[in-house]
């Protein structure tokens, strides 16, 4: 699993011309799934990205999390982060979840962090989305389950 986190002081997706989901202060989570993932991988990403400090506290150092701002987050799913461009120029997706599994553990994603008490909206799942946000910081941070960075 795979996610990008931009903090964000706002950000929302919409498909076509409707908004399906928005947040003001939070995060944005663009979300990976590969076919090697479990519910054991949802469950260590979202506790991570809930207790990750990266806002600033009254000093300005990053030691406060989502839960400790009461912000939002706003979670994107993105096969694309799956994208193997080491062989040729076109991107393989090979490595990433089925569309059936991928839509089973991004569901699973959003309410384990809704479960945490987090406020959460979403894009809609295989559709073709615009994304706007306003990166603040600008803070962006990468996590892989597998841990390769």
């Amino acid at each position: 699993m795979r996610a990008v986190i931009q903090l964000v002081s706002e950000a929302g997706v919409t498909v076509g011309n409707r908004t399906c989901g928005s947040i003001n202060t939070g995060l944005l989570v663009l979300l990976g799934i590969s076919k090697n993932d479990t519910e054991k991988d949802v469950v260590s990403i979202a506790d991570k990205i809930a207790h990750l400090r990266i806002f600033p506290d009254e000093d300005g150092l990053m030691n406060r999390s989502v839960m400790d701002v009461g912000g939002e987050v706003l979670v994107v799913s993105q096969f694309t982060l799956f994208g193997d461009c080491r062989k040729g120029r076109r991107p393989s997706y090979s490595k990433a979840a089925p569309p059936d599994t991928a839509k089973r553990l991004y569901l699973h994603f959003i309410k384990a962090l809704t479960d945490s008490g987090i406020t959460c909206a979403s894009g809609e799942f295989q559709a073709m989305m615009k994304i706007s946000l306003v990166n603040d910081g600008p803070v962006t941070i990468m996590i892989d389950s597998e841990k390769t960075f």
